[in-house]
Formats: C-alpha cells, sequence, structure tokens
C-alpha cells in the first residue's frame, strides 16, 4: 500500500540522524510534521483513486465481456433471419373446365389445371436471381395440363430461370428467362400471351412519369438448326393522373425477323403451326399446304409498330380501367393491322368483390407474329377477331372464382369465316 510505505519512509528520515533533531527548532519540527500529514492524506486520496480505478476497470471487463457475447448471440440470430428475409417464395394453382364449339367440328370438353411456383433470392449488390417451376411441356404460350390419360403424371418444367440487377435507381437489367417485362394494358396484351416468359435479356427503366422497356429474346438461339432468330423490340411511354384519373399511353416497335424460316415450334409441315401467319411452301413460293407433305416458311418478317393507352379511375366506388392497344405490321400490304378496345370494372381481390371484364379485338393475319398471342383467344394465333366476356368473384384475399366467354370468329382473311365460341369455368388460388 502507499501510505504505510510512505509513512515509514518519512518517519525513518525523520529519525535517522539525533544530530538533524538537535539541530531543528520546534518551529522547522512542526511544518515538517504539517508536510508529512499533507503527503500522508495525498496518499491516502491516490490510494482511494487507485481502488476506484481497479473497480471500474473490473466492471468495464466484465461489461465488455457480456457485450461481447450478445454481439455474438444477436450475429447468430441475425444469421438465422437474413437467411429467411433473402427468399421470397410465391405461386398460383388454378383448375379449370372449358367446352370449345368450333363450327362444323365436334365440340370438345376438358378439365386442366396450371401450377406455378416460383423462388427469389435477393443477393449482394442488389441482385435477384429467380427459378420457377410450372405444369404444362413445352407449350411457349401456355402451362396448362389437361386431366387424364389414367391420371398419369403431368409433366412440369422450368418456367422463369433468371438473374435482375437493379443497376441504377429506376433501372433493371434481366437476363435469363424471366417474366415479360413490356407493359400491357390492363394486363391483358394483345400482343403477347400472359404465360409467355421470354427468353434472352431485358432492361427495364422508370423514374418519375417516364418509362422505357427494352427486349432482346431468342426464338432459338442454337445456330447448328439452321432457324436462329433473335428478336428486338422496346417501348417508351409515360404515366401520370390528371384529375381523378391515371393515364398511361406509350409506343413500342418489335423486329421479329421469320421471312424464310421454319415455325419455331411445332411441325414445319403443317400451316396451322404457324398459328395464322402467312406462309408459303419451301421450292416452290405456293402457299403452304397445297402439296401435302412440303416444308413451308413464313412469307413476312414482323416489323412491329405498337400504340397503347389506359386510363384508371373510380367508378363510383368500383376501380375502373378502360384501355386502347393497336399494332402494325410495316412488311405485308394487306392483313397487316391487329386492335383490341376494352373495360376492366371492380377488382376481385378479397370476399365478396366483383370484377366485369369487356373486350374486342380484331388480329388480321400478319399483323402479330402469332406464335406468341393469347392461346385461348380464338384458339390462339392470328386471322380472327370477336368480343372477350368475363366475370370473377372473390372468395377472399387468395382465392377466386370466374367464368369467361370467348365469342369469337376465325379464318377471316379467306373469307369462309367459322364461329368459335369457348366459355371456360376456373378457380383459382395465389401465395406468397
Amino acid at each position: 500500500m502507499l501510505r504505510p510505505i510512505g509513512v515509514t519512509l518519512i518517519a525513518s528520515l525523520v529519525m535517522a540522524s539525533p544530530l538533524a533533531m538537535g539541530a531543528v527548532t520546534d518551529e522547522e519540527f512542526a511544518a515538517l510534521r504539517a508536510d508529512l500529514a499533507a503527503l500522508t492524506q495525498r496518499l491516502d486520496a491516490l490510494a482511494t483513486e487507485n481502488a476506484q480505478l481497479k473497480e471500474q476497470t473490473g466492471q468495464t471487463v466484465v461489461m465488455a465481456q457480456e457485450a461481447s457475447e450478445k454481439i455474438v448471440a444477436v450475429e447468430a440470430a441475425s444469421a438465422g433471419r437474413s437467411w429467411a428475409d433473402r427468399i421470397s417464395i410465391d405461386g398460383d394453382f388454378r383448375y379449370r373446365y372449358e367446352n370449345i364449339d368450333v363450327q362444323d367440328k365436334d365440340e370438345r370438353n376438358r378439365s386442366r389445371v396450371r401450377a406455378r411456383i416460383n423462388t427469389r433470392a435477393q443477393l449482394p449488390g442488389k441482385v435477384e436471381v429467380g427459378v420457377g417451376l410450372a405444369t404444362g411441356g413445352d407449350d411457349p404460350v401456355s402451362a396448362n395440363q389437361t386431366l387424364g390419360a389414367g391420371g398419369s403424371s403431368k409433366n412440369v418444367a422450368l418456367n422463369l430461370a433468371y438473374a435482375d440487377w437493379n443497376a441504377a435507381e429506376g433501372l433493371h437489367l434481366i437476363a435469363g428467362k424471366f417474366k415479360n417485362p413490356l407493359v400491357r394494358v390492363a394486363e391483358n396484351p394483345l400482343m403477347w400471351d400472359g404465360d409467355w416468359t421470354p427468353e434472352g435479356l431485358a432492361a427495364k427503366y422508370q423514374r418519375g412519369w417516364f418509362f422505357a422497356n427494352a427486349l432482346g429474346t431468342w426464338l432459338e438461339s442454337d445456330s447448328t438448326g439452321g432457324n436462329s432468330n433473335f428478336s428486338w423490340g422496346g417501348q417508351l411511354g409515360a404515366t401520370g393522373k390528371l384529375g381523378g384519373m391515371t393515364l398511361t399511353g406509350g409506343v413500342g416497335y418489335f423486329a421479329i425477323k421469320t421471312k424464310g424460316d421454319q415455325t419455331y415450334f411445332g411441325d414445319t409441315t403443317d400451316p396451322g403451326d404457324f398459328f395464322g401467319n402467312t406462309t408459303v411452301e419451301i421450292g416452290t413460293g405456293a402457299a403452304c399446304g397445297t402439296n401435302a407433305g412440303n416444308e413451308c416458311v413464313y412469307l413476312y418478317d414482323y416489323k412491329l409498330t405498337e400504340i397503347f393507352a389506359e386510363a384508371a379511375f373510380d367508378l363510383g366506388s368500383f376501380p375502373t380501367v378502360v384501355f386502347f392497344d393497336a399494332t402494325n405490321n410495316s412488311d405485308p400490304s394487306d392483313n397487316d393491322t391487329s386492335w383490341k378496345l376494352g373495360t376492366r370494372i371492380g377488382k376481385a381481390k378479397d370476399f365478396n368483390q366483383w370484377q366485369f371484364s369487356y373486350w374486342y379485338a380484331e388480329k388480321e393475319a400478319d399483323s402479330l407474329f402469332g406464335l406468341l398471342t393469347d392461346s385461348d383467344w380464338a384458339g390462339g394465333g392470328t386471322d380472327n377477331e370477336g368480343h372477350f366476356f368475363k366475370v370473377q368473384a372473390g372468395i377472399n384475399k387468395n382465392w377466386t372464382v370466374g367464368v369467361q366467354y370467348f365469342m369469337n370468329e376465325i379464318d377471316i382473311a379467306s373469307g369462309s369465316k367459322q364461329d368459335y365460341d369457348r366459355v371456360q369455368l376456373e378457380t383459382q388460388w395465389k401465395y406468397k
């Protein structure tokens, strides 16, 4: 301890020499005693401070150990939560019964299912990687699977496989097989089937009222087949509010070079597998189908200019959308225009909510690339026109039921129109 050592040292010095004691006056000795008392008091204070410092140091060490243990526990818990936070799953299941009645053909009745599941992972660097599976086979515009064949197992295929990089504010760059990034007014596309998932590259940009989308997609990427095709296009548009309405509009252009190519999906000798587009026989140049067994090729490219517009507003208590979409193919001289005009009233998103949809459309034979158009409308493809009606009701936030009716005419270019009627009863569940 400091105090005993200091006191002993001073006392020893004072008492060490009788001569020194004799030579010191009473006043000097009193002063020496006072100095000794002050030094002793200072030593006591230093000893107290030292004890407090040791106590505080010990407490600090204990607190640091406790904090370290808490950090380790929080990091462990955070690691578990962050994994779950980075992964998300969503999907849907639909059961559908349909009746198809084509003039001069036997009626067709069938039950079909569609199931889809998608997994997404959020990675460092603002990158999302997704993988999705869906029922169905290799049909590019349908994930439906017809029930039957003795209850046989049904096909499941890769429906999504992509990386989406949020490269800058409002800008997404996408590669792989992904959901269609193009704007489709009222979610009812004229040009593309809703089940189509493009394969290639895409970019999406939106800041404020302005948006731009670009798409490059492989219809066939393997050059060894002699039918490789990379098609591209994009859209520019704007969206904003005016009064009580939200207005969206834009233009698009798509270059699909198919002239002289065989079909990318189906039988090259079957004109029906060109989905309404005009074809000719290889070698003869005659209309495809005049000589059975000859292979067919597309007669035209599809250089498509699109204009689209949508107005969303409330009609009383019902959210309502009115929309228009039109395209023109600049390669042929006729049968080159398609358009759609329609409305959707209400939104079946919860219990006792209703939705009604209607549109009229006309798709001339070479106004669109038939392979990728709506597979339900008039049986798919182009060279058709008619009406569509749909009523849908919400059971809860995840479950809807509905009925839709396609009242179409097909083969309009030839002048020998056929009635095409299709009724679908369906129920669907969504989850995420």
